[in-house]
């Protein structure tokens, strides 16, 4: 009886030092990074504006020209007219910029300005940077596109 004791008690130190490795490599192990913000709607960097940004048909489409919509609210939400708004960006991991020069083209009504002329050539992240200079003033904001 006292052997099955001693089996048992080494089964349950081997466990435990099996445990307590594996507890070592989870918690040393490299973490991933995490994935570009892909959100479609934040406040600019100095918060004078919230810019949101979609493709004005709903779908990203790859090597083709597109329309997107940037709609720019106040903080306390009121539509920010009269925008000028240009437009720069590309892709940082691949150190080069825009195929085309997209434009502010059209004001909508309502804090929406249309933008025209994005085309996406490859997939991977994008990155779109806006400035914009209104009655409020003048403050940038970048999204990010993953294709």
């Amino acid at each position: 009886m006292a052997s099955l004791w001693r089996y048992l008690l080494a089964g349950l130190g081997l466990a435990a030092l099996l445990a307590g490795i594996l507890a070592i490599v989870y918690l040393t192990a490299p973490q991933s990074a995490p994935g570009p913000d892909v959100s479609r709607s934040k406040k600019t960097a100095n918060g004078l504006f919230v810019a949101s940004f979609q493709p004005e048909r709903g779908v990203i489409k790859q090597g083709e020209l597109q329309s997107w919509l940037l709609t720019l609210k106040t903080v306390k939400g009121d539509p920010v007219e009269g925008a000028a708004i240009s437009v720069s960006g590309g892709m940082p991991q691949h150190n080069h910029g825009l195929p085309t020069s997209p434009q502010a083209t059209d004001y909508l009504g309502e804090g929406r300005y249309r933008i025209e002329g994005l085309k996406f050539t490859m997939s991977g992240v994008w990155q779109l940077r806006f400035a914009i200079s209104a009655a409020a003033g003048s403050d940038t904001v970048v999204f990010n596109v993953v294709l």
